[in-house]
């Protein structure tokens, strides 16, 4: 290439091209909750996750308590070591959460996901406000293992409402807070998806690949929603955690094994579509 030639492409490049956003992805180890842990693991290491996010016995699911009780943080280090997976999160709802932060720090850190405050609310951001007051003793803990606290939207929940978003984004200051979004209960309640991440932008710290519908059609791919503009929505927050393909339900392992294997080459497609 001539110093003309050079220069001349130089010239026609954006001059602020921003690199490509890159889409990461996880899944949660109670799609395989009838395994024990090191066999969920193992199977999703398979199907070419890049990240685990770890569920409680609440969801009928042993793998945090198996964490806790049998692992420790050395046997967990172990066990992403040989599975190649990096890990993603622990998820816990109604739950002694001070018991997983330490476990969670030693471990490399992550993010907490747990919920908000059920019931229906008439004033959303007053309850918005008082949820962050009772979260204050998590953050931390949260701040003091290098870890985060995310917050699941869900319906008849505080956090539902598009006045309930704009609270949690306008009153979560401390840089460990943030939210969980889960589009199966913004389409319960005919929220658009894409306006709620464009709208919680950096605060968004785990994002469910999960859709209303029944059984597997609750996955990307195989029930109907598209999720090409979620993604582009993602990429326009330049949001840097995990894609978490989700369901709720207990399908037999090879049935949820097929799904997941399909519904991670649709998401790669879509991705392949930005």
């Amino acid at each position: 290439m001539t110093r003309r030639d050079w220069l001349l492409g130089a010239a026609a490049a954006p001059a602020f091209a921003a690199p490509r956003w890159k889409m990461r992805l996880s899944t949660s180890s109670v799609q395989f909750s009838s395994l024990p842990v090191e066999e969920a693991c193992r199977k999703i290491a398979a199907l070419g996750f890049e990240a685990i996010d770890f569920w409680p016995a609440y969801f009928k699911c042993p793998h945090l308590d198996e964490i806790e009780n049998r692992l420790g943080a050395d046997g967990l280090r172990e066990l992403l070591a040989k599975t190649g997976l990096k890990l993603c999160a622990f998820t816990g709802y109604q739950t002694n959460y001070a018991n997983y932060w330490d476990l969670l720090g030693k471990t490399g850190g992550g993010v907490i996901v747990r919920e908000s405050k059920y019931g229906v609310f008439d004033k959303p951001a007053a309850e918005i406000k008082k949820l962050i007051e009772t979260l204050k003793p998590d953050l931390e803990l949260a701040e003091r293992h290098g870890c985060y606290l995310a917050v699941e939207n869900h319906g008849k929940a505080a956090l539902s409402s598009l006045d309930s978003f704009k609270a949690f984004v306008d009153l979560a200051g401390h840089p460990r807070l943030g939210i969980a979004l889960a589009p199966y209960h913004l389409q319960q309640e005919g929220i658009p998806v894409a306006d709620v991440i464009r709208m919680v932008g950096p605060k968004l710290l785990f994002f469910y690949a999960w859709q209303f519908g029944k059984d597997t059609a609750q996955l990307p791919g195989i029930g109907p929603a598209d999720f090409l503009p979620w993604l582009s929505a993602l990429a326009g927050v330049r949001y840097d955690r995990y894609v978490n393909p989700f369901m709720h339900g207990h399908p037999p392992v090879d049935d949820m094994t097929e799904a997941l294997a399909k519904s991670k080459r649709y998401l790669e497609d879509c991705y392949s579509r930005l």
